[in-house]
């Protein structure tokens, strides 16, 4: 009983910090729907030029996003070793990079056309994603902002107000999303350019408010966010970044693999892209829990290896794995059990257009029950290797599997065993499935290595100094 003790205690702190991430995350992919939702209120054609606008967005932002995962990560481990300056020069500097990257990201995004039209795009689709990006790019300040603010209040055990600020965010956007489509209160019709207003608005004033919640509550009070903010530690970015550009990188090679997936069905036809897709949304819900813990157990290491407590940090990271992979067996569990009703969430079983599309999804949610299991392992155990301050390790592994394991193995067994769209997911899930057994193995093998250096230092930083 003694040695569950420990255990217990650690999964407790992980959930209550993972808790209001995971209602984050989902949050934000509500948000997300929403606006596919209002795109096609207006049209087919503002639905296909907008989706191609939105893809787009969402590549350079995720890239951006993994980028700013580093500032929780660093903060973590500063309030772990009791640096509480650095933690707080750690997130001006984490503010200051954010509103770079939106300076670079919004300049890409605004030139973009020439780049879509040389991909083979059509000509009316660039001219809707042109329009859709006119303003969305805006949006880039105050979600990055959000985001590198939401690393540093979750690494000091204070995530709640994220969740709150995601939720009332989430409302307001389709609040303000129907409102510019329909016209109501005497508003203006503003279509694609009108969404991106809204995301804009949202964003920034997301950013806002949790800014204002930091300034303003006591828990805050010991972390002089305001001092010094107009002058950034050029040290603390440069930690900054070369923790961050692996993740950045990561969270790219993996959003490629999906993006080959659905060209792999593309090939195939419409029937199967379709149910590719449909699949794909019922995943990425459950993938938030595991995103979720992902986010908080690197923190939680973090803390702990600031600290000098490595047999903390690795029970926290084997309770994380272990939790993680049971709650991944319930989610396989209903993908079993409940495919049909699952699909019917999205699809009509009375409209015999989409029954070829309805048996295909659901033939794949039966793949899908081992692929989130996997999805969700890997995922968590790079949050671990993160929160000992190593993004280069997951970004390698999750490159080697990916692009050499999964991506090969999906167009092998689609179109050379002839498993179609199950071959293209069985492919996805050996990929990931090589990524969560390599990062597992590789955090208790960094762990084995750092226990056995002890004693050891609080963590392996010095301290920058100002400029």
């Amino acid at each position: 009983m003694t040695m569950q003790h420990p255990a217990r205690i650690e999964l407790r702190a992980i959930l209550r910090l993972a808790g209001p991430l995971i209602a984050s995350q989902l949050a934000h992919m509500l948000m997300v729907l929403t606006d596919t939702l209002m795109m096609a209120k207006i049209s087919p054609e503002a639905l296909a030029g907008g989706g191609l606008g939105a893809a787009t967005y969402s590549f350079v932002s995720i890239f951006c996003i993994g980028v700013i995962a580093a500032v929780g990560t660093l903060v973590s481990i500063r309030q772990g070793a009791g640096d509480i300056p650095g933690a707080a020069r750690l997130t001006q500097a984490g503010l200051w990079l954010a509103w770079l990257m939106a300076l670079v990201a919004g300049l890409l995004l605004w030139n973009l056309k020439p780049v879509l039209l040389l991909f083979g795009q059509t000509a009316s689709n660039v001219e809707m994603a042109g329009q859709f990006l006119l303003i969305l790019p805006f949006a880039l300040p105050g979600y990055l902002s959000f985001m590198a603010l939401r690393g540093f209040t979750s690494a000091i055990g204070h995530a709640t107000p994220v969740m709150v600020i995601s939720v009332i965010g989430t409302l307001a956007n389709f609040l303000l999303n129907y409102a510019l489509i329909t016209g109501m209160f005497g508003l203006p019709k503003l279509g694609l350019m009108g969404i991106g207003l809204v995301t804009a608005i949202v964003a920034n004033c997301m950013a806002l408010g949790l800014a204002w919640h930091i300034r303003r509550h006591p828990a805050y009070e010991a972390y002089p966010l305001r001092a010094g903010l107009s002058r950034p530690n050029r040290q603390y970015l440069r930690e900054l970044w070369r923790l961050g550009l692996p993740i950045g990188g990561t969270y790219a090679v993996e959003v490629g693999l999906f993006a080959f997936a659905a060209l792999c069905m593309g090939t195939m036809g419409s029937t199967q892209l379709g149910a590719h897709q449909i699949a794909l949304q019922i995943v990425s819900v459950a993938f938030m829990v595991p995103a979720g813990l992902s986010y908080a157990i690197t923190m939680r290491i973090g803390q702990h290896y600031g600290a000098g407590q490595l047999l903390d940090a690795r029970l926290a990271g084997r309770v994380g794995i272990s939790f993680g992979a049971v709650a991944m067996l319930g989610f396989a569990m209903v993908f079993w059990l409940l495919p049909n009703e699952l699909v019917g969430l999205f699809l009509d079983h009375n409209d015999p257009q989409f029954a070829d599309v309805i048996q295909l999804a659901v033939s794949l949610l039966a793949v899908a029950a081992w692929f989130e299991l996997f999805d969700g392992v890997q995922t968590i155990a790079m949050g671990c290797i993160r929160g000992l301050k190593d993004a280069k390790t997951t970004f390698l592994v999750g490159l080697g599997c990916y692009w050499l394991i999964g991506a090969p193995a999906a167009w092998w067994m689609a179109f050379h065993l002839h498993w179609g769209p199950t071959g293209v997911w069985w492919g996805l899930a050996l990929g990931l499935a090589c990524a969560a057994v390599s990062l597992t193995l590789g955090f208790e093998w960094k762990m084995r290595r750092m226990i056995r250096q002890e004693p050891a230092p609080h963590a392996d930083f010095q301290m920058p100094q100002p400029d």
